[in-house]
């Protein structure tokens, strides 16, 4: 009967307009790869005097919108321009995981916050431009990144789990009950996460402020350098110990290992990379390897904390 036909087309409409998981899992990873490349983007403008390259928002000056008739002009110019393909990558995340079937409330959210967190960037961006490149906002510009990589990192990982069966349930009990090693799981985390927000600090009272007329803040370098590699410091030390611990708990190496070597190998590089830049006058090509690599020692140890969290050990995953 024509009614039959009328509900399979319907039926059909509404089934070729579902999204796979692998097409989503795809959209979650261009997301988190614009969002790594916008920080280093971003740190590129600074390193290269280039913060003021257009002193004006949302125009970059007063009579031009796009101006790129300077080095500095052209650099922050592609900066805020690449911010629009970071606002298209997180949208279709959002209209990616509305049209996944089944749906997810998890991913959903996830998708939703980066949009609003992409839109807040966008204003603390036009704070940072208005006020002169002011430390403080050019500081919260940066930790607001890692909020978002950090998002858009734990979407990914949610993204990669395609049974319900076999997501953590944080009510539920980890596999890894070894309360030794959770705790140092936790301290690692926290440690490696204040060494990363004491590394803006550095930034902020060195030499590469994006302009050299910005204000620099109060400081004193080497007192800020120790404190920032006091950090650093206990982060290897937590390293070191989680290391030890797992050789007494083979669930938990199981569970840890790779990502704890995966953690080791960056924190190593991110440690030579910070010495030399250091004792070298902070050139400017070594301070952009140590921003880049410190989003990874960020990421990395929240991937160290997520399996320590696992429910379930993770078998019906996409890769």
């Amino acid at each position: 009967m024509p009614s039959d036909h009328i509900d399979q087309d319907a039926s059909s409409e509404r089934q070729s307009m579902k999204v796979s998981h692998s097409g989503y899992l795809r959209s979650t990873y261009v997301a988190l790869f614009a969002l790594y490349a916008i920080i280093i983007t971003g740190s590129l403008v600074r390193l290269t005097g280039s913060g003021l390259g257009c002193a004006d928002w949302p125009k970059c000056s007063e009579d031009k919108f796009i101006d790129v008739s300077s080095t500095h002009s052209a650099i922050e110019q592609l900066n805020r321009l690449f911010t629009g393909v970071v606002a298209v990558a997180v949208i279709v995340c959002v209209l990616l995981s509305i049209k996944l079937s089944p749906r997810r409330k998890d991913l959903i959210t996830m998708s939703f916050v980066l949009v609003v967190g992409v839109l807040a960037q966008v204003l603390i961006g036009a704070v940072v431009v208005l006020t002169g490149l002011n430390p403080y906002s050019n500081i919260a510009h940066f930790l607001v990144s890692i909020f978002l990589m950090t998002v858009a990192f734990m979407l990914v990982k949610h993204a990669r789990i395609f049974r319900f069966a076999d997501e953590p349930v944080p009510r539920e009990e980890p596999i890894i009950n070894n309360k030794k090693i959770l705790i140092v799981v936790k301290l690692l985390l926290s440690v490696a996460g204040i060494a990363v927000a004491t590394g803006t600090l550095v930034t902020g009272s060195g030499p590469h402020a994006g302009d050299e007329n910005a204000v620099r803040l109060g400081f004193q370098m080497t007192t800020i350098v120790r404190i920032h590699s006091t950090f650093v410091w206990l982060t290897v030390i937590a390293t070191i110990a989680l290391a030890i611990l797992l050789r007494t708990d083979l669930i938990a190496k199981k569970m840890l290992y790779q990502v704890l070597r995966r953690f080791s190998m960056v924190i190593v590089v991110q440690g030579v990379v910070g010495y030399l830049q250091y004792f070298l006058g902070v050139p400017i090509g070594l301070v952009a390897v140590h921003v880049a690599v410190s989003v990874l020692v960020w990421l990395c140890a929240l991937d160290i904390y997520w399996n320590s969290r696992l429910s379930v050990m993770p078998t019906n995953v996409l890769d």
